[in-house]
């Protein structure tokens, strides 16, 4: 388990998996699915990022080598307006006209 699971998480992680392996389930199986529904409610009570929408990617890509997300984030740091409506090729042209390096 985690280092960063609190003493609750823990006791919900054994409960799951306890209770995955008591209907069948084999253990590999058991602790991936406790482990996935305990890392769930961390990320929704915002305990814990949520990589898929964090961060701007690699400086070191070019900006059409990173995720729709990563290219927001950008867009987001350097203020562009109307972002939200954008799409992936909208936002790069975006953040080439203002002036940002990708």
């Amino acid at each position: 388990m985690p280092k960063a699971w609190s003493n609750k998480d823990e006791r919900m992680y054994e409960h799951i998996k306890e209770g995955s392996e008591e209907r069948g389930v084999s253990e590999d199986r058991a602790e991936e699915i406790a482990a996935r529904t305990v890392n769930k409610r961390r990320r929704m009570e915002g305990r814990t990022p949520n990589r898929r929408t964090q961060g701007t990617g690699n400086p070191n890509r070019g900006l059409e080598s990173r995720s729709r997300d990563e290219v927001y984030n950008r867009a987001k740091e350097m203020n562009i307006e109307g972002r939200s409506k954008m799409t992936k090729a909208e936002l790069v042209d975006a953040i080439r006209h203002s002036g940002g390096r990708g």
